[in-house]
């Protein structure tokens, strides 16, 4: 499901997979929010079943042959500001997320605003990645943290 006000570009990619668990009950939605959002899904990427991919006034980049499992979400926004008084004001922060080239992400993912993954990295199932982690790592846990680097 496409969605939203925003650009929504796919290269050549892949969205869903049989024989993966929810082919037949799951869903992809990807939802560029705003005028100002953005989401661009470059070649090669394939995305697992189950994914929640939502721009809400930033851009989204997944760049070229990234690997990604079922369950995966990604967004640019809190979508509620954390000050309780302020919380249903619309005035949530936003930030842009990368995900770079020939990266590797596990099941049940969570990438948030302003995060950067960089090329050849690989994210553990279940991780919530909260800040940016560099080219050539491995990355787990909750919050997220460089495990080692991905040695040639």
């Amino acid at each position: 499901m496409i969605l939203g006000d925003g650009d929504v570009s796919l290269g050549a990619c892949s969205l869903g997979f049989y024989p993966s668990p929810y082919f037949h009950n799951g869903y992809i939605h990807i939802e560029a929010r705003s005028m100002t959002a953005s989401v661009n899904i470059s070649d090669g990427v394939c995305i697992n079943n189950n994914a929640v991919i939502i721009a809400e006034r930033e851009k989204i980049s997944i760049e070229k042959n990234t690997l990604i499992g079922n369950d995966f979400t990604v967004y640019d926004s809190n979508f509620h500001n954390l000050d309780p008084n302020l919380r249903i004001s619309g005035t949530a922060k936003t930030a842009a997320v990368v995900i770079g080239e020939n990266v590797f992400i596990g099941s049940r993912v969570t990438i948030l605003k302003g995060v950067k993954i960089g090329n050849n990295s690989i994210i553990a199932s279940g991780a919530v990645v909260t800040s940016s982690i560099p080219d050539n790592c491995i990355a787990g846990g909750i919050p997220a943290k460089v495990i080692r680097q991905i040695l040639e």
